[in-house]
């Protein structure tokens, strides 16, 4: 949001976190990724399953404001979104690659962010649907803001929130963070211990990749004369603000955790519920956390399925995780999919109008659940958990998938059913 002196207003935001834990800190050699969705209030996140599919060529594929080029084939995906928009908050694909973004103020930020070009979410679910490596995910959005530029309303409730975007990328091999100013970038290559990103830049001279007029712009801005080191974060950020605070609280976290190497999936679900950090938002607060995913990629070579988790209801404290794996014939519930109107002749409404009501049938009876019932889903929560590892310690190389088709959908229209 923009002030008329051309400042933005923050309403003191504090937003998503995004994490990442590689070996040797991880149980059993994998990689666990973590994020926390922060959303103004009021706004509905669903989690949606699509297929990989084939294009026609020179299709076009209409992203949230502007139609970009499709390409020949897309990957199957799972996405954690909010409803009123073509991209996502986070999501994986079936190649085991993970994509978070967290939005970054810089210096070059101006009311002309308003402009409708492409959201960092619809840059989250390109790069999950177009890769089949972290890196090349890193490729995919870096080629497609160059080209594109980031911009237009980052919200359906307010109509003038933008940010630039900063995005953990990973793969059962690496992991790459990504922060961005406009059109410019640079990445920084992960590939042992942990990292995680809140709401400001955190890339400082470990550049590992960049655009090729990074340095240039900056000089061209005044942001940097040329000389010393070149420090990303210290020439492009605009403010660290809270960002800045619950990185380094999700940081520490981390290193707690990890510190007998054997962090796993729990221990990021521990992470995703810290309160006193500000990493976990309550459903009350002008920005709360409306969704939650963690993922554990197995390792290289261990023939090994890859396991994501989501909470799709806000609040991962008063949520349970849910378990997602791949298959060829992979189902997820409807519960978690909210109601369309766009392709509703009956029921077409513009994109900004507070009254629709996006709200899945999940999210609404997550929202009036009791005590009792939460109690006894975290119970399940658990139980799910133990079985699920026990699973993939047990699966063989070439063994089928067929039992977990429907594991997720089975998995929520259980917590439907306690909660009615």
């Amino acid at each position: 949001m923009w002030q008329s002196s051309g400042e933005p207003i923050r309403m003191n935001l504090v937003s998503c976190d995004t994490f990442v834990v590689l070996p040797p800190l991880t149980a059993h050699g994998g990689v666990i990724f973590g994020k926390n969705s922060d959303r103004p209030y009021g706004e509905v996140q669903e989690l949606v399953y699509r297929p990989a599919q084939q294009h026609p060529a020179g299709d076009k594929l209409q992203c949230t404001y502007i139609t970009v080029e499709q390409v020949d084939a897309t990957q199957a995906v799972i996405l954690s979104k909010p409803a009123w928009m073509w991209g996502a908050e986070m999501g994986a694909n079936a190649n085991g690659v993970v994509i978070g973004n967290e939005a970054v103020w810089t210096r070059l930020g101006s009311p002309s962010d308003c402009d409708e070009k492409l959201l960092g979410m619809d840059l989250v679910r390109l790069g999950l649907e177009r890769s089949q490596t972290a890196e090349q995910a890193l490729e995919v959005i870096t080629e497609l803001l160059e080209r594109y530029g980031q911009g237009g309303p980052c919200s359906d409730l307010m109509t003038d929130f933008t940010y630039h975007n900063s995005f953990i990328i990973a793969d059962p091999k690496e992991a790459w963070v990504l922060e961005t100013a406009g059109k410019v970038w640079a990445a920084e290559k992960i590939t042992a211990g942990c990292r995680n990103i809140s709401n400001a830049l955190s890339i400082g001279t470990k550049i590992d990749r960049s655009s090729a007029d990074l340095k240039e712009v900056a000089q061209k801005h005044g942001f940097w004369d040329g000389q010393g080191d070149f420090n990303f974060a210290s020439v492009y950020c605009k403010s660290n603000g809270s960002g800045s605070e619950r990185e380094i609280c999700g940081r520490n976290l981390l290193k707690t955790l990890s510190a007998d190497n054997t962090f796993d999936v729990s221990n990021m679900f521990e992470v995703l519920r810290d309160e006193d950090s500000g990493i976990c938002r309550k459903s009350g607060d002008p920005f709360p956390t409306t969704g939650s995913q963690v993922s554990l990629l197995s390792a290289p070579g261990s023939g090994k399925p890859h396991c994501h988790w989501f909470t799709a209801t806000p609040n991962p404290r008063a949520s349970v995780f849910k378990p997602f794996i791949f298959t060829p014939a992979a189902r997820i519930s409807q519960h978690t999919c909210s109601p369309t109107f766009e392709n509703d002749p009956a029921k077409v409404v513009p994109r900004f109008q507070r009254r629709v009501d996006r709200a899945h049938t999940l999210y609404k009876l997550h929202a009036g659940a009791s005590d009792s019932a939460r109690s006894l889903l975290k119970d399940m929560e658990l139980s799910c958990v133990v079985e699920v590892n026990k699973f993939l310690e047990d699966f063989a190389p070439g063994q089928s998938l067929n039992e977990v088709d429907d594991l997720l959908k089975d998995v929520v229209e259980t917590e439907v059913k306690f909660y009615k």
